[in-house]
């Protein structure tokens, strides 16, 4: 106990530290869920994108990422294992920041979309191996993990190929294109808003005091997206004339697309800002609350809003300085995007994601994103999908729990090492 409370102000600085750099690596790569599809459709620059997504990422993050987290994310092992040993266990949860924080520095530089949800759940299965054996790893939960690389992508892909098949017959292949975007838009952003208000009611506000029932939530998203249905309709009306110039931007009806992709876009950073940078200060937090508790390992920990900032400052960082290359993997280098398939690929994430939410299964929003870019680019021709650059990322999917468990490993031998643990 006085050993770790000597070292007690240095965990607390190094946990900051790795935290840091695992929500830099969040924002570097998990950006492209929210922003890849909207810059590869050109309906924003890469400079927008960071912007926009800089702010949306970091309300998410600091305003509703949680005043509570679970210690150890997704149940992967119990915390409880460790109470003889709590300095074994502020290492581990150290080793296991600096591995996934690692994992994503070089898939973000090479440009490979992977996710930081399973890049933390492999760093702990390492640290869980290594100091309490196989038997300590619940593999059940790592399995309904695994099993995700294929559920999800398959189901957003299926559904961005309906969404976006619904958008060339409702729209796109009618003679009279501006008239029957004038009708059909509309709808198509009060479904938007739909889905918006359920990932942000089941993914990005839960913590901040709103404790509504699924029937609420559905009430309060009917009704807010009647009421957009009907500004959407006046809008269109008043700007024809923009959807009539072939010369726009996007070469005519194409434009009503991009003004969609951009709200949900937006939408998509909220609740992705505020759901994954879990993975950054669960660690931190259950670090700190460690060592202000009596060196008790609780299997949840309160969040002081200071780390929900430092995690929110990280993303945002990460995101504004390498976050463009897999932004560009997502947006450019799998298919061409047009907004209405970019449109599409969001919409289809959005649905999965919620239906994933409401069943309690664990899906990675990028797998799903990743997933529905494929199937709208499949949609709009197989010829146009690269499928070398898919199975690049495909498998930076299947390396990313083993290699975060190996580097958890690597990181837990030399810390223990330097700090004489």
């Amino acid at each position: 106990m006085d050993f770790l409370t000597d070292l007690s102000f240095l965990y607390i600085a190094l946990a900051c530290i790795a935290g840091l750099f695992m929500a830099w690596g969040i924002g570097a790569n998990d950006v492209a869920n929210a922003m890849g599809t909207s810059v590869g459709s050109k309906a924003l620059t890469i400079t927008s994108a960071v912007i926009l997504a800089s702010i949306f990422e970091f309300l998410g993050a600091f305003l509703a990422g949680g005043e509570v987290t679970s210690t150890i994310r997704k149940g992967i092992v119990d915390p409880q294992l460790y109470n003889d040993n709590p300095e074994i266990f502020i290492v581990g949860m150290l080793s296991s920041l600096l591995a996934a924080g690692s994992w994503l520095l070089i898939a973000s530089y090479r440009g490979w979309p992977v996710s930081t949800t399973h890049s933390i759940v492999g760093a702990i299965v390492g640290f869980a191996l290594i100091t309490k054996g196989l038997n300590s790893v619940s593999w059940g939960v790592v399995g309904n993990i695994a099993a995700s690389w294929v559920t999800s992508p398959l189901v957003s892909a299926t559904l961005a190929i309906l969404i976006y098949f619904s958008a060339k017959k409702l729209i796109l292949e009618k003679a009279d294109q501006v008239t029957a975007a004038v009708r059909i838009i509309p709808f198509y952003a009060a479904l938007v808003t739909f889905v918006i208000c359920l990932v942000t009611a089941k993914k990005g506000l839960k913590y901040v005091g709103f404790q509504w029932t699924d029937q609420e939530v559905f009430i309060f998203s009917a009704i807010l997206s009647s009421f957009i249905l009907i500004i959407s309709s006046i809008t269109l009306n008043l700007k024809k004339e923009l959807l009539l110039d072939k010369n726009n931007d996007f070469g005519g009806v194409e434009a009503a697309f991009a003004f969609l992709m951009v709200i949900t876009a937006c939408s998509v950073a909220f609740a992705h800002g505020s759901n994954d940078v879990a993975n950054a200060i669960g660690p931190v937090a259950a670090i700190v609350s460690t060592v202000n508790s009596e060196n008790q390992i609780l299997t949840t920990s309160m969040t002081p809003p200071w780390i929900l900032f430092l995690g929110a400052i990280g993303i945002v960082i990460g995101l504004a300085t390498l976050g463009y290359r897999v932004m560009q993997t997502v947006g450019e280098k799998i298919t061409t995007l047009t907004p209405s398939m970019g449109f599409s690929a969001e919409m289809a994430t959005s649905v999965t994601v919620i239906l994933a939410s409401f069943i309690g299964f664990p899906i990675s929003t990028t797998h799903t994103l990743v997933g529905a870019v494929i199937g709208v680019g499949i949609a709009k021709s197989v010829s146009k999908v690269d499928f070398n650059q898919v199975l690049k990322i495909v498998i930076s999917w299947v390396v990313t729990i083993p290699t975060g468990a190996i580097f958890t490993i690597a990181f837990y031998v030399f810390l223990r090492f330097i700090l004489f643990v």
